[in-house]
Formats: C-alpha cells, sequence, structure tokens
C-alpha cells in the first residue's frame, strides 16, 4: 500500500479529521474502516494511521507510532531550475524530478519558452499550473516514499533567478549550465568534488540565448555537458540528477 500525504500539524490521541481530499483518495482505494494506513506529514515524518471513521463527507484517523523517517532524503540539495516546456513535458519533469530526488524545482520562463506564464496577464494561468505541479510533487511522493515535499517555487522569468543567484541561500551552491558545445562533462566535475548543494539550469526546448548564457556565467554557473547526444529539455534534468546520484552515493 502507498503512503498517504496527510498535512501537519498531526493531531494524535484523539481522533483527527480527514481532510477532503486525503478522503477522496480513500475512497478510490476503497480503504475499509478499521484498516491501518502508512502517512506522512511532508516534513519528515511518518505514521500509522487507522481509519475509524469514513462519512460520505466526512472522516476521521487515528494516529500512532510517531517517527522521524528521512532514509529517502539526499544528503544535498538538489534544485532543478528549469525553463518552461510547452505541453504537458512539465507534468512530466516534476514528477520525475521529485522521483530521482529533487529538492527543489524552480520552473523558469525562459526567452525560447513555448509556453509564457510571467506576463501580468497569465497570472491566473500560472497560478493554476503552480496548484497543479504541487500536487504532482505531492503524488510522486506518495509513489515513491518519499517523506519531505520538494518545493515548487512559482514561475519566474529567468533574468531575475539569476539575479539572486548570489544570495545567501544558494551561494554556496554548486551551480551547473547544461548547454551543447565542448564543455567539461557532468562526470568529470562532480568526480573530484564532495557532494554538496547543486543547482541544475536547464534550458527549455529552443536552449538559452546568448544573453541568458552570458547571465548565468555572471550568476557563477559554469557550463556542463552530459555527453555527445542531445537530449531534450525534458531528459536533461533527470539524467543530470540521477548522474549525481551515481557518483556522489556510491
Amino acid at each position: 500500500m502507498p503512503q498517504f500525504y496527510l498535512p501537519p500539524p498531526w493531531e494524535t490521541q484523539k481522533p483527527h479529521p480527514i481532510p477532503a481530499e486525503l478522503l477522496h483518495h480513500l475512497r478510490v482505494r476503497r480503504i475499509s474502516e478499521g484498516e491501518v494506513i502508512p502517512i506522512f506529514d511532508g516534513q519528515g515524518q511518518i505514521a500509522s494511521a487507522t481509519l475509524t471513521r469514513m462519512g460520505n463527507k466526512a472522516g476521521e484517523l487515528t494516529i500512532a507510532a510517531v517517527k522521524k523517517d528521512t532514509q529517502s532524503e539526499p544528503p544535498y540539495g538538489i534544485t532543478l531550475a528549469q525553463g518552461l516546456a510547452g505541453g504537458d513535458k512539465m507534468d512530466w519533469v516534476i514528477e520525475k524530478a521529485v522521483e530521482t530526488g529533487a529538492t527543489r524545482i524552480v520552473p523558469l520562463q525562459c526567452e525560447r519558452s513555448v509556453i509564457k506564464l510571467n506576463r501580468s496577464s497569465d497570472a491566473e494561468r500560472a497560478q493554476k499550473r503552480l496548484i497543479h505541479w504541487r500536487a504532482i510533487t505531492q503524488a510522486a511522493c506518495e509513489q515513491c516514499e518519499r517523506t519531505v515535499l520538494p518545493f515548487v517555487e512559482p514561475v519566474q522569468a529567468i533574468e531575475g533567478y539569476l539575479a539572486k543567484a548570489s544570495d545567501a541561500d544558494v551561494k554556496d551552491a554548486l551551480k551547473l549550465l547544461f548547454n551543447t558545445g565542448d564543455h567539461p562533462s557532468l562526470a568529470t566535475i562532480l568526480a573530484p568534488l564532495p557532494a554538496q548543494d547543486v543547482i541544475l539550469l536547464i534550458g527549455p526546448e529552443g536552449g538559452f540565448t546568448p544573453v541568458e548564457i552570458e547571465l548565468a556565467m555572471k550568476a557563477g554557473f559554469q557550463a556542463v555537458s552530459l555527453g555527445k547526444r542531445i537530449l531534450r529539455t525534458e531528459t536533461a534534468g533527470i539524467a543530470a540528477i540521477s548522474t549525481i546520484h551515481a557518483i556522489w552515493d556510491h
């Protein structure tokens, strides 16, 4: 049985109300009263919960055996700064990034992005996408048994994101820009380094513009390659995250 997300704070020693979204999931999976399900709070806590009441519009759980469990979390932060991709590609990227271990996902509006979500007229559509992507993140954590929800940031312009790249929370991270051309391989860069926080900057379908690349370099990013073949935007970040784990987690 997969684990279920129950937002904190948790009520223990007494009946805990079930949020509408979780109640729907329990019905879909035909969980009956008296059954015990695994739950997580998205902040590293897990527990067992007994379904004590299941009504048409409400239900209750009794929570027990609460403990901290972050074994499935990487010991270093991985930020995937992903240029907005068209169609349902962003959904796929976010789902697989969560499954492979990203801890933060930053959707970036780039000059060559197929979709545009950073204009004032697009605010409502961008907010709906953000809610949708965060729901995908939750579902992916339930499936792959991660206990900490990766944070999906609102869509932002790449220029603004790169201007903040020297802020205190990211200044010590290893910043990598993935681009075509004659650049050192990702494995070559990672192999001699200790495991550390890393930011992966991935362009949209058309890649980065020369201006965007220049801004990234000024912000402390170094250009790296994932090999001789040109990968699709939805493949590059996932391949990079997998490579990081293969080298630093051995």
